[in-house]
């Protein structure tokens, strides 16, 4: 059995959020198309990346490697790789939110495609590959087009799948009563809170026991930012160095987090997350914001789970 801390109920809170990526195998790989226009009038496309994140461009056909170029790159990316029908662009760090950088690709035939590289998405997420286009009637734009529509029913459908089952689910119903503050009408007892401050967002953070189950309740505030908070995804782990996700439930009032507001993401775990081959375990839980970035992580004492 792994112990994150000794103590009893004991919290980790981890305030400087660049002390962990969430850049694991879990992550959303996003390979998307485009019809790339040669007219200058036309705006750029966009290319979504992260730092340390390898970007793919696929063309139809090849690339001219001397007339293909990243302007402004040095000191933010690695040199541009340019063979075949591919382009790849590597930043050396995350883009600040402004930054914008030129891209330039010929093709053999002298057509100029131009794209603007941009940090990722709101949502938080990168372009691990694009597929791009001249004719948006060839046979391979089409095939790509009907594959990402097949692609984007097959993900409703599962989302659809997993609305259902949260539903009929016990545990999103009393994660539900938790980000409400509805804790009288559970079983959860409150066992520690911690408040803290992380540079513009301050944090609290109380744990709950429970029969059979445990909780934790985050209310995260917006003090000083320019910019809303964005939560992208969380995960609950054995070990701190695991890729996977246990099961739980989680429920938040908002996923954006406007300056001076605040916002609070409930979860609980049952008791089937903590159990092991070696007996019951200790867990932790982490929050990513939009930028990959961890908030916060929170130890979850298998203790925590009443009989």
């Amino acid at each position: 059995m792994r112990n994150f801390l000794p103590s009893r109920y004991a919290l980790i809170i981890v305030l400087v959020a660049s002390v962990s990526l969430a850049r694991n195998p879990d992550d959303k790989i996003v390979i998307r198309s485009l019809t790339a226009s040669e007219h200058p009038g036309d705006a750029p496309d966009s290319i979504y990346v992260s730092g340390q994140v390898a970007t793919v461009l696929r063309f139809e056909q090849e690339v001219a490697p001397d007339k293909t170029q990243l302007l402004g790159w040095e000191g933010r990316f690695e040199p541009l790789l340019v063979g075949s029908k591919k382009v790849v662009v590597e930043p050396l760090r995350e883009l600040g939110k402004d930054e914008r950088i030129p891209l330039v690709v010929t093709l053999q035939d002298g057509s100029v495609l131009q794209f603007l590289v941009r940090p990722q998405r709101p949502e938080g997420w990168t372009d691990h590959q694009v597929n791009v286009f001249k004719d948006r009637d060839s046979y391979n734009a089409v095939l790509s087009s009907l594959n990402d529509s097949l692609k984007r029913e097959r993900e409703l459908r599962e989302e659809n799948e997993r609305l259902k089952k949260e539903e009929t689910s016990v545990d999103h119903a009393l994660a539900a009563l938790l980000v409400k503050g509805e804790v009288k009408k559970t079983r959860f007892r409150s066992e520690q809170v911690v408040v803290l401050k992380d540079g513009d967002m301050e944090i609290r953070v109380e744990t709950f026991s429970g029969r059979g189950k445990a909780a934790v309740v985050v209310r995260l505030t917006n003090t000083y930012s320019d910019e809303p908070w964005r939560f992208r995804d969380a995960r609950l782990i054995a070990d701190l160095t695991s890729y996977s996700s246990l099961p739980f439930s989680l429920r938040m009032d908002r996923a954006e987090i406007v300056p001076g507001q605040s916002g609070t993401i409930a979860v609980v775990v049952d008791h089937s997350a903590f159990e092991s081959k070696e007996g019951l375990r200790d867990l932790a839980l982490e929050i990513f914001r939009q930028d990959g970035l961890r908030q916060v992580i929170v130890n979850l004492d298998h203790a925590l789970v009443r009989k």
